[in-house]
Parts: structure tokens; C-alpha cells; sequence
């Protein structure tokens, strides 16, 4: 019993160790990302709050001497539970394409799952967008020329926001949303057919609160245009996007569906690489506004 007694300690130590030289190396990672980006003229400030919890927090990074410029805001994804704003995958390869053109790009972080569920998430994305708007003069950004985009469980909940856009904490509309390969915008469908587990988490067992976390119940009145991209080897996915985009337009929006065959995490890896799906990324951004014609 001794020698198990020590075992567990023992392994329980090595977690502990593991586990805090995961994060010095993510921190070491972002800074040499944050100094590379500095020699480039890039000005980035890390973990601006936008609440009291130590989750509540945005990086910004601007390009030199932006004045006046559009803002790209994202919502990492994790299925609800995990992520981080910081995370290459969701933001290397969209800075090296947006920062040159003059984007100013807002990453955020929120709380989550077990101790947040998906509506408290939800209403961290509304605080952090508001405090975006309220600051983005301090950065050189145009509180008026924003444009929504998230991954995943991100896009969720940036469906969501955008879906009833009538919070009085956001001062002013935003131009449109992109999502980025959601599964979850129907979500009463989505819990009826068979589903990952990560689901269960997120939504539980109560139909009161599927339907209050589904974007799709929340659509009543036209809104800012939407990009809805879909993974197609992700037939869920892609059925999600169908009929969501339909519920759009039977309430007068605009929503335009770009099915990929891309794998889910290459939808958001690959965003900013030259190639189509940029351009095609581009294209609604300049329809909107966010880029000059």
C-alpha cells in the first residue's frame, strides 16, 4: 500500500510538473510570437480585461499607425471548455494576411465550461464586443466598421449574439459575421440526432435551455450579413449551416454558405493562406465593408 500511496504521489506530481511546464511553454511561445510581430511594426497588447475574471481578458494587435481602422473580431473555439485566444491554429496564419491589410485584429478569451455554461459565454462575447467598441478608438480602430468571426464553439457563440442583435451593452451594429464551421446552430435538431458527447456538456438535457442556446431560435429580424462556412466532410455541419441560412432569409437577412472540403481544424488553420478559401473569406469582407473595394 506504501508503494502505491507513493505512486500516486509520485504521478501526481509529475501531472502538476507537466502541467505548469505546458503553460511557461505556451508563455514563452506568445512572447516570441508577440516580438517577432513587433519587429514588424505590429503593436500588441495582451490580456486587456474587459471584465473582472482572470478569463475575461483580449489581446490587440494593430498595425502601425492604424487610424481609423476596421477590426477583425474572433472567438476562439474548444467546445465550450477549452481554447485559448492565443492559440496558433486560430490566429497565426489570419494576422499575417489581415495586419498588412490595415485590420486591426481583437482575439478573445471568455469562461467556460464547467464553471461558465454556454449562455454566461454567450454574454462574455457581448461584454468583450462592447468594451471593443467603447475602446477601439484607444487603438486606432472605427468602432463602426467591425466584423464578427468565430470557430467551432466560437462561431456558436458568435451565432448566437448576432442572431438577436438587440443587447443594449453593444452601442452600435457590427458588419457582419463569419462562422467558422459551427455544429451547433440548431441546436434542438442537434440534440434529436445522434451527437459527440461534447454536446451533451454544453447543452445538457433541458429542451428550455436548447432552445434559449440556439441561434437559430433567436433569429426574428433581419440583421448584419453573415458567411457560414461548413466543413463538407462534416454532413451535421453542413446540414446545420442549410438550415439556418434558410431561416435568414425567410426573415429578410442575407447569409452566404460556403461548404469546404476541408477538415474542421483546417478551416480555421488555413484561413489567411493564399488560396481560394481566402479569397472567398475576403470577398465578403469587402461586401460588408470591412476591406476597401
Amino acid at each position: 500500500m506504501k508503494v502505491i500511496g507513493a505512486l500516486i504521489l509520485a504521478l501526481g506530481a509529475l501531472s502538476i510538473a507537466f502541467d505548469s511546464e505546458a503553460g511557461a511553454l505556451r508563455e514563452r511561445l506568445a512572447e516570441r510570437a508577440e516580438q517577432r510581430r513587433a519587429t514588424s511594426g505590429t503593436k500588441v497588447q495582451r490580456n486587456v480585461a474587459y471584465g473582472d475574471h482572470a478569463d475575461q481578458r483580449m489581446d490587440i494587435y494593430s498595425p502601425a499607425d492604424a487610424r481609423e481602422a476596421p477590426m477583425l473580431f474572433l472567438v476562439h473555439g474548444g467546445g465550450w471548455r477549452r481554447g485559448d485566444k492565443a492559440h496558433g491554429r486560430l490566429i497565426d496564419n489570419k494576422l499575417a494576411h489581415w495586419l498588412p491589410a490595415g485590420v486591426i485584429v481583437v482575439s478573445i478569451n471568455y469562461r467556460m465550461l464547467p464553471d461558465a455554461d454556454v449562455l454566461t459565454q454567450r454574454d462574455d462575447v457581448v461584454v468583450a464586443l462592447a468594451a471593443v467598441q467603447r475602446r477601439a478608438h484607444e487603438w486606432g480602430g472605427d468602432a463602426s466598421r467591425v466584423v464578427l468571426m468565430g470557430h467551432s464553439a466560437g462561431a456558436h457563440l458568435v451565432a448566437l449574439v448576432a442572431a438577436a442583435p438587440r443587447d443594449a451593452r453593444v452601442s452600435q451594429p457590427w458588419l457582419g459575421s463569419v462562422l467558422l464551421d459551427s455544429g451547433a446552430l440548431d441546436v434542438e435538431r442537434l440534440m434529436a440526432e445522434r451527437h459527440h458527447s461534447l454536446f451533451d456538456e454544453a447543452f445538457g438535457k433541458d429542451p428550455v435551455f436548447w432552445v434559449a442556446t440556439s441561434p437559430v431560435r433567436q433569429l426574428s429580424v433581419p440583421g448584419a450579413p453573415w458567411l457560414a462556412v461548413c466543413s463538407s466532410q462534416r454532413k451535421q455541419a453542413c446540414d446545420q449551416v442549410k438550415a439556418f441560412a434558410q431561416r435568414v432569409r425567410e426573415t429578410g437577412g442575407r447569409i452566404d454558405e460556403l461548404p469546404l472540403a476541408k477538415s474542421h481544424g483546417a478551416i480555421n488553420e488555413e484561413l489567411g493562406l493564399p488560396g481560394t478559401y481566402t479569397a472567398r473569406v475576403n470577398d465578403f469582407l469587402r461586401e460588408v465593408g470591412l476591406l476597401a473595394r
